[in-house]
């Protein structure tokens, strides 16, 4: 079948379309589907009974280090609970590292009452409590950071078993970097358990880790789903009917007959017209008329998903729900005015939906996830920020496109992207089987979907870079050889190395030695400019710039040794420090920022005392991002005690992405705070800044119990 291309740029939707130019679906489904719906339903209840590949993990983990890869929902955190039972009942101390803040948090409630609060304490940056409990919940960058604190004291981390959570993030171009180098680092006498759904490469990661830490790594796979995924299509009638029909003769699944025809069509029939999102209202009660809810709608962006709420005013729902939902909500709210008041709060009442995005509140999400964990949600809209690993189970998993927005362009999704999207279908102990629904549209390609379903996940590949946080910390306990020969041990590395001895050849230059020029390049800035020595030692500059473990540690530090950074007022110190840490463009259209006098001298004064040292490393060949005078008048109008609203609307910025540039802000000034003795003013200004920046509803505690 001939596949459609995907453009390069689409243009913009122009809002809803009017209820009257809506079609209607009528309830429908394939007579070959009368099976399938019969097996729906909650499992017999029993005793938990581990599975195979559970008791085989764990078995494994006691004799070296393990890598399971098992779907979504198969149970691998029951794997990491025992496992760490056991280093407990050893009188030895366990660390649980995450990619996600809002992840970590779910672990620690989960821990908490797993093994006794006051065993179990959390490090994301944002939160540090209970420090001193034998089980540490985290994120991997503070794992990572701890490791660099170990080897400059010359001892071992304080741990005795290490889990590697969502250990595909090795692969992530932004932060897989922070996986690996906790692999590299990670001393040999810590066991290490990795823990995944959608490794392509496992055993080949795992003959790295062998490699590099000089003990066994098994790998365990889980031999089938427990809950089985069913995929369906609908058809834009309204009648459900398989999306696939066997494989073909290349091993290639088949699209059912039905699906194939509608396919083929030259205009075949839509849900809605255009570019437009569909009649939710009406899917739903499709998917319910079949028991197929609740149901999670993945959406190409954050605008989709909340106009998505506005389609379903045609929710019949019961009044007891809504009413059940109106109390919860309440208690959730209780202590929080941004929730009580929150624009998608009559929806989530009235209709039982919700959005879920990275543009909204935190806290709004945490509600979001409590709310259909308990049972109280008919349908969420989601971008694939759900499916990174966030406990968000439904019965149903549906999505329009199958392409995504990658940062610069649409692009096809991957066979890892959409298995960790409908990872989410099937509860395992609530559902006997889950769905996968595709549903019909302009950048709907039905044979790359079931494609894509059936194939394997994508492989996972090295991402190591250098930048000079990682070489000023290397040197804190390396001489530069010693650095060199570390980078050399990386999973790139690796891989040329299996390829080059596979193929009989000889050696060639491959990532080990552009790591290493790489390397020497950072070196030489940092030597010419006096944070290292010629003999590759960190100098008295050099060692407490190594504690700026931030995106732009070497601008920052300029600033701090200048003079243009120093500063004992809190509120101008957080404006500065939030100019360095924006990435995203700002919205055009966004009100231009409050004009504060000292702000603004402040901001000219750090620009120009920074501008040599700036082109010197662009002339390097190292990027420097641009000083952004919008998020520096932003985050000192916050630190100020503006009032949210105020401060949101001049910024331009979604809620979720301000949150995101004060919590960023406050991460750094933490850095700064730990530099009292080079900077005693200004370290004292960072620590209030944070105090400033951190309250509701950037920073809120209200559901951390449940």
């Amino acid at each position: 079948m001939q596949r459609r291309p995907y453009p390069p740029k689409r243009p913009p939707r122009r809002g809803t379309e009017h209820p009257r130019s809506r079609p209607t679906l009528k309830p429908g489904a394939d007579s070959r589907l009368r099976r399938v719906f019969a097996r729906i339903g909650a499992p017999t209840a029993g005793p938990f009974i581990a599975d195979r590949f559970q008791r085989e993990a764990l078995d494994r983990i006691a004799e070296g280090d393990c890598l399971v890869t098992a779907p979504t929902g198969a149970g691998k955190t029951w794997i990491a609970e025992q496992a760490i039972a056991r280093v407990l009942t050893a009188g030895g101390r366990a660390w649980y590292a995450s990619p996600l803040k809002a992840l970590t948090n779910a672990k620690y409630r989960e821990f908490g009452v797993a093994f006794g609060p006051e065993k179990v304490g959390i490090l994301t940056g944002d939160r540090k409590e209970n420090t001193e409990a034998p089980v540490t919940i985290g994120t991997t960058e503070i794992l990572r950071n701890q490791l660099y604190d170990a080897m400059d004291r010359g001892a071992g981390i304080d741990t005795d078993f290490v889990v590697l959570d969502e250990a595909h993030f090795l692969g992530d171009p932004d932060r897989g970097v922070v996986w690996e180098e906790v692999m590299i680092y990670l001393p040999p006498r810590v066991p290490l358990l990795l823990l995944s759904a959608t490794i392509g490469n496992a055993r080949q990661i795992a003959d790295w880790l062998v490699s590099i830490r000089g003990r066994p790594c098994a790998v365990v796979q889980a031999g089938k789903r427990p809950v089985p995924l069913e995929a369906l299509f609908l058809h834009p009638s309204g009648t459900l009917m398989p999306l696939t029909a066997g494989m073909d003769k290349n091993g290639q699944p088949r699209l059912h007959r039905k699906v194939f025809d509608y396919a083929t069509q030259r205009r075949p029939p839509r849900l809605a017209p255009g570019r437009r999102l569909p009649p939710f209202d009406q899917i739903i009660r499709v998917l319910a008329a079949y028991d197929l809810l609740p149901a999670i709608f993945f959406l190409k962006s954050r605008a989709d998903c909340d106009r998505a709420l506005s389609l379903c005013n045609g929710i019949e729902t019961d009044p007891r729900q809504t009413e059940e939902r109106r109390r919860r909500l309440a208690e959730l709210s209780a202590t929080s005015e941004h929730i009580a008041r929150h624009r998608q709060r009559s929806a989530a009442i009235r209709w039982g939906v919700a959005a879920h995005h990275g543009g909204q509140l935190p806290a709004w999400k945490l509600v979001a996830e409590t709310l259909m964990t308990e049972g109280l949600l008919t349908a969420v809209f989601a971008t694939s920020t759900v499916a990174a690993g966030v406990n968000f189970p439904a019965r149903t998993v549906a999505f329009l496109n199958t392409d995504r927005f990658n940062g610069k362009d649409f692009a096809p999704l991957t066979a890892t992207e959409i298995q960790q999207m409908t990872g989410r279908a099937g509860r395992r102990g609530m559902d006997r089987i889950g769905f996968i629904l595709a549903l019909p549209g302009p950048y709907m390609d039905l044979a790359l979907a079931a494609e894509l379903l059936a194939a394997p996940p994508s492989a996972v590949e090295s991402q190591v870079r250098i930048d000079f946080s990682m070489v000023l910390n290397l040197l804190l306990s390396h001489s530069p050889s010693q650095v060199e020969d570390l980078l050399s041990r990386s999973l790139a590395a690796f891989a040329i190395g299996e390829k080059t001895r596979r193929l009989h050849r000889r050696r060639i230059d491959g990532p080990a030695q552009l790591l290493a020029a790489d390397f020497r390049r950072h070196l030489a800035f940092l030597q010419e400019h006096s944070f290292v020595d010629e003999a590759g030692r960190l100098t008295a500059d050099g060692r407490w710039a190594s504690r700026l473990r931030v995106d732009q540690p070497l601008i920052i530090a300029q600033g701090l040794r200048t003079g243009a950074l120093t500063t004992s007022d809190p509120p101008l110190l957080a404006g500065m420090i939030a100019s360095f840490v924006q990435e995203k463009e700002i919205d055009e259209n966004a009100a231009p920022p409050e004009r504060h006098s000292e702000l603004m001298a402040a901001c000219l004064t750090l620009q120009g005392t920074l501008r040599p040292f700036a082109r010197q490393m662009i002339d390097r060949g190292f990027a420097v991002r641009p000083l952004m005078p919008q998020p520096a008048a932003t985050v000192h109008a916050w630190a100020r005690g503006e009032d949210w609203s105020d401060v949101q609307r001049r910024s331009g910025m979604a809620e979720g992405d301000l949150v995101m540039l004060i919590l960023r802000t406050a991460d750094n000034l933490r850095h700064i705070r730990a530099l009292s003795e080079p900077f005693p003013e200004t370290a004292a200004a960072a620590g209030q800044a944070v105090d400033l920046l951190m309250r509701e509803p950037v920073a809120t505690d209200w559901g951390m119990e449940g």
